[in-house]
């Protein structure tokens, strides 16, 4: 019987071996990050913007949006979401009130372990799921990746 969990490596992609792979994690990556996101009430993203305001407490949009690489629009949505969440504050900057300033919403306790544990846990889980399936079997294994 053949085994249906480890999809078949298309023939175009066999010279490509490598990036197949890596395209294969990717996608397990998304989607696992997602899963993990969701039992924490975030949608993807939202944690970069969470980790960068535990590094450092109090920065405006643009200077978030410079330091996550995200879309301009993508940036002040997804912090009114988190403010209406109760995760973050969004106050205008005194120095110039167009400029919006966002930082973490005091919960008592260090904010962030589960975050933290997303991304320290995400590629272990990632790696081992996809070597299971056979994701790697092109490049040799998970233990090249």
């Amino acid at each position: 019987m053949p085994d249906t969990t480890s999809p078949e490596l298309p023939n175009t992609a066999r010279d490509g071996r490598l990036c197949y792979a890596l395209f294969q994690l990717a996608r397990a990556h998304r989607g696992h990050a997602a899963a993990v996101l969701r039992a924490l009430d975030l949608h993807p993203g939202q944690e970069l913007l969470l980790m960068q305001l535990f590094d450092r407490d109090g920065q405006t949009q643009s200077e978030l949006l410079e330091r996550v690489g995200l879309d301009h629009s993508t940036v002040p949505k997804s912090l009114r979401r988190m403010q209406e969440a109760g995760l973050v504050t969004r106050e205008p900057a005194p120095h110039d009130r167009r400029v919006m300033v966002a930082s973490l919403k005091t919960c008592g306790g260090p904010p962030g372990p589960d975050v933290y544990g997303l991304w320290s846990g995400t590629p272990r889980d990632i790696v081992g799921r996809a070597s299971s399936r056979g994701a790697t079997a092109g490049v040799g294994g998970s233990e090249h990746l």
